[in-house]
Formats: structure tokens, C-alpha cells, sequence
């Protein structure tokens, strides 16, 4: 009898995962291959792999959308399918923008701090987003409004860099150049993270469609 219920365990999660739940893995996925592809990109010189990964977090993005309709037509939100939602989007949002932009050329001492600052904010938006959710809510059982721009808006930020490789403007093209501060380089252009990160983190309200 234990030895049938050892081998039931690794499916019992699984059985708890909602229609919803596989579209944010569908999520994470995307994620996590646009992050193969910008190492790849790295490796090889081979632009193509930028495309790749920036068109993976498009993909990401979509399934982001499909999960939450998903969600809400079959009336399945769950905690655990919000905190799956959130790891995924840390990784295809959070994680994988800031990589595709080192990928690109931010590669500074103080580019990684910006970059680093990014997916903090970006997780911390998310944190802040599941504790406040039910009061957000207002008993309605539907958030009205997010506090802070969602993490997903980081798609803007691949779509600059994508046209940015589409006209070859990365690595030592980088637009803006670069500027060395106390023997450590910056790039103008990785403030585009900042900013995004913050507007995360603030308190602008924003209706949710």
C-alpha cells in the first residue's frame, strides 16, 4: 500500500493543476528557452538568436493573457495558480529582459546594477501584487486595478531591443553609447530598465482589463 502511494505521489500535483495552470507553464517555458537563446546569441555572435529570444517573451506574454482569460472563464483561480503565475512571470518578465539586454550590450559594472534592480523590482511588485490581491479585491473576488505597472509590460523593453539588433545597434553600436565612470562602464540605454522597474514599484494605479 505505501509502495502505490510513493509512485501516486509525483502525478498528485499534477491532478491539482487547473486548465489555467498549463498556460503559465506555457509561460514559464517560453521563459525559460528565450534565456537559451540569448546565451546561445552570446556564444555564437549569431543575431538570430536574439530574435529568438525576444519573440519567446512575446510568446511568454501571450500565454500570460491566455491563462488569466482561461482562469476567469472557468471561474479556477486558486492560490496556488497565482503563485505559479507569479514565478513564471518573474522568469519570462523579470529574468529573461534583463539577460536579453546584458545579452545586448549592457554588460557594465553599473548595467548589472540597473539590470539587478530591474528584477528586483519586478519581484517585489509581484510579492506586493499576492498579498494585496483579496484587498485590492474589495470582496469582489476580481482585482479593479493594479498598483504599479505590471511585470509583463517588460515585453516593451524586448521589443526595443529587438528593433535595436534589427538596425545593429547593440553590443559596441549600442544606441547612446556608453560612458566610463570611475573606470566602469554604463550605457545610457539601461535606464530604460530603471525606469520600468520603478514605475513597477509605484503607486500608480492602473485599471486592469
Amino acid at each position: 500500500m505505501m509502495t502505490t502511494d510513493m509512485h501516486n505521489k509525483p502525478f498528485s500535483m499534477i491532478r491539482e493543476f487547473h486548465l489555467a495552470d498549463w498556460f503559465t507553464l506555457g509561460n514559464a517555458i517560453c521563459g525559460t528557452a528565450g534565456l537559451f537563446s540569448i546565451i546561445t546569441y552570446v556564444q555564437t555572435g549569431s543575431v538570430r538568436h536574439i530574435y529568438f529570444a525576444c519573440a519567446l517573451v512575446l510568446a511568454a506574454l501571450i500565454f500570460d493573457v491566455i491563462d488569466g482569460r482561461v482562469a476567469r472563464w472557468r471561474q479556477t483561480h486558486s492560490a496556488m495558480g497565482r503563485e505559479l503565475d507569479s514565478l513564471a512571470d518573474v522568469v519570462s518578465f523579470g529574468v529573461t529582459p534583463a539577460v536579453i539586454g546584458y545579452g545586448c550590450g549592457m554588460q557594465g559594472l553599473y548595467d548589472r546594477v540597473v539590470l539587478g534592480y530591474f528584477v528586483a523590482c519586478g519581484v517585489s511588485r509581484l510579492a506586493r501584487y499576492n498579498v494585496t490581491a483579496e484587498e485590492l479585491a474589495d470582496g469582489t473576488g476580481k482585482v479593479k486595478y493594479f498598483e504599479g505597472t505590471p511585470i509583463p509590460t517588460s515585453a516593451v523593453l524586448v521589443c526595443v531591443l529587438m528593433l535595436a539588433a534589427y538596425l545593429d545597434a547593440i553590443g559596441a553600436q549600442l544606441w547612446f553609447g556608453e560612458v566610463s565612470i570611475a573606470g566602469y562602464l554604463f550605457h545610457p540605454l539601461v535606464l530604460i530598465y530603471g525606469i520600468s522597474g520603478s514605475l513597477m514599484i509605484s503607486r500608480i494605479r492602473i485599471p486592469k482589463l
